[in-house]
C-alpha cells in the first residue's frame, strides 16, 4: 500500500509541475517592458536605400519568444523585427531574399552575437514573409532605409 501511495504522489507531482506556466511569461520582471511596435510597411515601400549590404541571414524563433530584447521590448517571434551585432536599435531595413526576390521591411530591436558568416538574425515572422523557414539561412540584401538612434 505504501508503494502505491508513493507512486500516486509522484505522478500527481509530475502532472502539477508539467502543467505550470513557464516563468518567463508569468513573472513580473517584464512589467516595465514595452511591446514591440510594427513597422509601417506602406510608409517605406518606395523609400530609397541609405546603404546596401549583402550577406547571409538566419532566423530565431521560439527559444527567445517572450524574453526581453536588448532594447527592452518583449520579443515576439511573429513580429517583423531583427537583430544585428552593430547597427543601432530602431534602424529600419528592407530585407530581400536573393533566392526568390521576396522582401519585407523590419525594425532592429535586438543584438545578435558576432558571427563572421552571418549579417543579420531575423524573427520567425520575417522568415515566413521571406519564405526562408525551410532553408533556415539564405543570402539576403539589406537596404538601410532609416538609421535608428543610440
Amino acid at each position: 500500500m505504501r508503494i502505491k501511495n508513493i507512486l500516486i504522489f509522484s505522478v500527481a507531482l509530475f502532472v502539477l509541475q508539467a502543467c505550470t506556466p513557464s516563468p518567463r511569461f508569468t513573472q513580473n520582471r517584464y512589467k516595465d517592458a514595452k511591446p514591440s511596435t510594427p513597422v509601417e510597411q506602406v510608409r517605406y515601400r518606395n523609400a530609397s536605400a541609405i546603404e546596401t549590404v549583402t550577406g547571409v541571414a538566419s532566423y530565431y524563433a521560439d527559444k527567445f519568444h517572450g524574453r526581453l530584447t536588448s532594447n527592452g521590448e518583449i520579443y515576439d517571434m511573429y513580429g517583423l523585427t531583427a537583430a544585428h551585432p552593430t547597427y543601432p536599435h530602431e534602424t529600419i531595413i528592407r530585407v530581400t531574399n536573393l533566392s526568390n526576390g521576396r522582401s519585407v521591411v523590419v525594425r532592429l530591436n535586438d543584438r545578435m552575437p558576432y558571427r563572421p558568416d552571418r549579417i543579420i538574425d531575423l524573427s520567425y515572422g520575417t522568415a515566413i514573409e521571406l519564405d526562408m523557414v525551410q532553408d533556415g539561412i539564405v543570402e539576403v540584401q539589406l537596404d538601410i532605409l532609416e538609421w535608428g538612434e543610440e
